[in-house]
């Protein structure tokens, strides 16, 4: 799990560099985006859904296994609370709230850009269709919003699951550990102001 985390850590650095592009204008998005279309990029497509798909299929089990070994018995003291934080106790919840708006973000450009290249029916949507496709959806106040929430959640995720990862491969001694939880929260702050800040561009007008 740690692994499938990890490389879904790349992913997102590179999904969010990508989207800064739009900060630019339609030109420089349009860059990016026949950078996506490569087949080279293209063929990791498949790739980065087994990679989503065995990182919450593992979460699920191992939630499974640790809620069957627990039965009907809580914790007998508080102590758990004390030593672990907030996001900890709650990944699964975190990553089943970040899996729903996956799905929402998917319906939203996924499925109207490059699903249709797959289907082979209707021609991918060309990167100024594509930038408009951002531009009309990120103006609308509710969406943005649902976004914004949605990046802090994930923000929560990303925080925990980053030191976590390196502390299953065994990175885990007391001189690292203090080191990578820092240093998650401040490449998770990152990258979510980053994706906010598209949005509070778009939604108070700026862009094409």
């Amino acid at each position: 799990m740690s692994l499938s985390g990890l490389f879904l850590f790349v992913f997102l650095t590179v999904h969010t560099f990508l989207n800064m592009l739009l900060l630019a204008g339609p030109a420089t998005y349009q860059a990016g985006c026949e950078f996506m279309e490569l087949p080279v990029v293209t063929v990791m497509v498949p790739i980065l859904a087994a990679g989503f798909f065995v990182h919450i299929a593992y979460a699920t089990w191992l939630t499974w296994l640790n809620l069957r070994a627990r039965g009907e018995v809580g914790y007998a003291s508080g102590k758990k609370s004390q030593t672990t934080s907030w996001a900890a106790r709650n990944m699964f919840v975190l990553g089943a709230i970040v899996v729903l708006f996956i799905a929402l973000h998917l319906t939203h450009f996924w499925a109207k850009m490059q699903l249709q290249a797959f289907m082979g029916g209707a021609e991918q949507v060309h990167a100024e269709e594509a930038y408009g496709l951002v531009a009309t959806l990120m103006r609308n106040p509710v969406y943005n919003l649902l976004y914004i929430v949605w990046y802090w959640v994930l923000w929560f995720h990303l925080t925990h699951g980053f030191w976590s990862a390196f502390q299953t491969i065994g990175v885990n001694n007391q001189k690292w550990q203090p080191r990578l939880q820092v240093i998650g929260i401040i490449y998770a702050t990152i990258l979510i102001a980053c994706l906010t800040g598209i949005n509070v561009y778009f939604l108070f007008g700026f862009g094409a």
